[in-house]
Formats: structure tokens, C-alpha cells, sequence
């Protein structure tokens, strides 16, 4: 109970965290609502929920963000600095903030991939929105890994992959080669140019966003400018959205249910929902997760385009991860790649550190792929650290 770990990611829209024991043992997983625009108090309520679940109190806290970007803060500078010490100010033990990119463009191993609240100035660049570089970095040593120790898993020997982890607002998109990040970009503005960054999730992204035009019935219809639905009545409609993901209001703040979710999407065309029956709301809502799906698709064709080796490109892996975990596992098979869901990846690693098989109880191991930077930013800790918390 001594040497626990909490690794922490700060989103705009969710705080979510990943407990480990001093052995590496993944022993629970949190993902609270954090509606971070509205104020410093909403993570500062979020932090006393998950510490309040969390119970024990570790020694070390790896925190990683994305929520300075919210319109909260004057600029990126200021959220990074604000969050970073707010999370220090709420937390007992030491406090160690996630600086991947340095590490990453290392020359020798030396260089940590942490720094202290004292160094948070000086780093910031590095700290702001650098979640999905501990992921993928967490990713390539787990697939080194079981390369070495496991024989009989279906996805032995991948060298190289992309990474796909959908969430509420935004997809990632990481190549990996020879299983290590190969990235154009940094910050969220190269990665966005490079669309290694796409502002496009399965929970909060206004429908008005995937498509200005979609069908309906046998005739297209244009799409009203207005925040009346969002991804997630898509995905409810056609459930593939989890219940336990859809933390997020409604763009009306109305209730989450199928004929609810079918109204806003009706609003979406200029129409009621007793306009039609509710399968062709159904039908509506297939086709808007068509658009959404074909738009990643091609994010993803581009980024294997990148493999040095044109000969290897039909041998790439994709790695799903995040709430929309479903819509990887589809792009992969339009495509005729191999998919390896993230829980596959993360289970045969704690069951091989464990000794035991994973602990699956309330849904740690969902989580853990739905959270993963958390998860990933707690064993970059825990690898980094091991020496000085034992």
C-alpha cells in the first residue's frame, strides 16, 4: 500500500486515473466527468471523487493533460501552469508531470521523461497535451516485450503498427516502427495539420461536424449549423456506445434515451421526430457514423502511406484504444489489416506481471483501455521510478 501509484490525465472534459501497486499491478481504473471550461472547482471536485475512491493514499503521481486548451485559460502557457498547480496543491506525495517529448528525442536514456511543479515553467511546451505520446510509448514497450516473452499470442512479432484511440472529442493516430513512435508532430498544432490530431469522437462532437450533407431515406439533406446533437445520440441509436462512457450532457441537456437521442438528430435535417418512424432515425443515425468512419479511414490509409517500407505497409497492425474502440476494429477490417484491441495488449502484460490472471472486476480492464494515457502515464512512472519509491 506504501508505494502505490496514481497516474493522472487532465482532459478538458474528463479526469481520468489509473491506481498501481509498487509491483506494477493495475489495481483500478476511473474516467470522472471534469467540465474543466467552467472552472479550476470542477477539477478540484473531480480529484476528491477519484481520491475518495481511490482510498490509499500513493507516493507518486504522474500527471499528463489536454484540458489547457479549454477557453478557460488566456492561452496554453496559463492552463498548463494552472493545472499543474492545482494537481500539486490537492495531492499528497511526490508530484512528477509528464515531459515525453524530451525523453523521446533523448540521445542517452538519462534524461527523464518527468519533471517537478518547480520545472513546469520551463517545460510547458512539452507538458501541454502530450497524453498520447505516454500511450504509444507505453504501447512499443509493451509489444517489445511480449515479442520476447510470449510464443503464442496471435500478434507476436509486430514491428510495426498505428494507433488509433478514439475518444469523446478527439481521435489520435501514432504510427509506431520497429514498435516507437514516428510522429510529424508535437504540439496540437502540428499534429493537427498533420492529422495526427482529428478533432472528431464518439461522445461530444456536434454532428454539424462530420458532414454538411447526409442521407436520408432515398434523397441528401443538407445539415443545419447548429449544436442540436452530437456523436453520441449516433451511437446510441445504433449501440455501439457503452453506457457507462456517455458522461457527457446532451446538447439540449435533455435525457439520454433512444427516442431522445432520435429527436435531436431529426432536428439535424429540420424535421421532428414523429416525422418518421424511429428506424429511420436508426437509419439516419448509421449513416452519420458511415460519414464519420469513412473520414478516419482515410486518416488512417494516410499515415500507413508513411511506412519507409512500402513492402511492410500490408503488414501493419492497428492498435484500437478509447471510447471508440468499435470504429478502429471497423477501419481495420475495410481496410484488410490485423487488429489488436488494446485490451488484449494491456491483459497478457499484467497477467505476465501479475501471475495471475487479470483482474477484470468492475470493468478494470474496459477502463484501462478507455483511459489508456492514465494507465500508460502510471507505468512510465512506476519503470522511471522504481528504483527511488522501493
Amino acid at each position: 500500500m506504501d508505494n502505490q501509484i496514481i497516474g493522472w490525465d487532465v482532459g478538458g472534459a474528463h479526469l481520468k486515473a489509473a491506481l498501481l501497486d509498487s509491483d506494477g499491478k493495475l489495481l483500478k481504473v476511473l474516467q470522472v466527468p471534469c467540465a474543466l471550461w467552467l472552472g479550476l472547482i470542477e477539477l478540484e471536485a473531480a480529484i476528491e471523487t477519484i481520491q475518495n475512491a481511490f482510498t490509499s493514499m500513493p507516493v507518486l503521481h504522474a500527471i499528463t493533460m489536454t484540458g489547457e486548451l479549454v477557453d478557460l485559460f488566456a492561452n496554453r502557457k496559463a492552463g498548463v501552469q494552472a493545472i499543474s498547480r492545482m494537481m500539486d496543491a490537492k495531492l499528497n506525495g511526490t508530484k512528477q508531470f509528464y515531459v515525453g517529448r524530451v525523453g523521446l528525442n533523448a540521445s542517452e536514456s538519462s534524461l527523464s521523461d518527468f519533471v517537478t511543479l518547480q520545472q513546469v515553467d520551463d517545460n510547458w511546451q512539452h507538458i501541454a497535451s502530450a497524453n498520447w505520446l505516454a500511450s504509444a510509448s507505453f504501447i512499443g514497450t509493451l509489444l517489445q516485450q511480449q515479442n520476447k516473452v510470449h510464443e503464442d499470442i496471435a500478434y507476436k512479432n509486430i514491428q510495426h503498427g498505428l494507433l488509433i484511440d478514439i475518444g469523446s472529442t478527439t481521435s489520435d493516430f501514432v504510427l509506431l516502427e520497429n514498435n516507437k513512435p514516428v510522429c510529424l508532430g508535437f504540439t496540437d498544432a502540428e499534429r493537427m495539420q498533420s492529422e495526427e490530431l482529428v478533432y472528431s469522437g464518439v461522445i461530444r462532437t456536434p454532428l454539424m461536424a462530420i458532414t454538411q450533407k447526409i442521407k436520408f431515406g432515398k434523397s441528401v439533406t443538407s445539415i443545419a449549423a447548429e449544436y442540436f446533437a452530437t456523436t453520441a445520440d449516433v451511437y446510441r441509436l445504433t449501440r455501439d456506445l457503452q453506457g457507462a462512457d456517455d458522461m457527457a450532457d446532451t446538447a439540449d441537456g435533455q435525457d439520454k434515451t433512444e427516442f431522445a437521442s432520435a429527436r435531436r438528430i431529426a432536428r439535424m435535417i429540420g424535421r421532428d421526430v414523429d416525422d418518421a418512424p424511429l428506424a429511420d432515425w436508426v437509419e439516419l443515425a448509421q449513416e452519420f457514423k458511415l460519414q464519420q468512419l469513412m473520414r478516419l479511414k482515410a486518416v488512417a490509409e494516410s499515415h500507413i502511406l508513411r511506412i519507409k517500407n512500402n513492402n511492410q505497409a500490408n503488414k501493419i497492425t492497428i492498435i484500437g484504444a478509447g471510447a471508440g474502440y468499435f470504429l478502429v476494429k471497423e477501419i481495420a477490417s475495410l481496410m484488410h489489416l490485423a487488429y489488436v484491441d488494446i485490451l488484449e495488449l494491456i491483459e497478457t502484460n499484467l497477467e505476465s506481471v501479475n501471475k495471475a490472471p487479470f483482474n477484470i472486476l468492475n470493468n478494470t480492464a474496459y477502463w484501462a483501455g478507455v483511459c489508456l494515457p492514465a494507465v500508460a502515464i502510471a507505468h512510465l512512472a512506476s519503470n522511471q521510478f522504481k528504483l527511488d519509491i522501493n
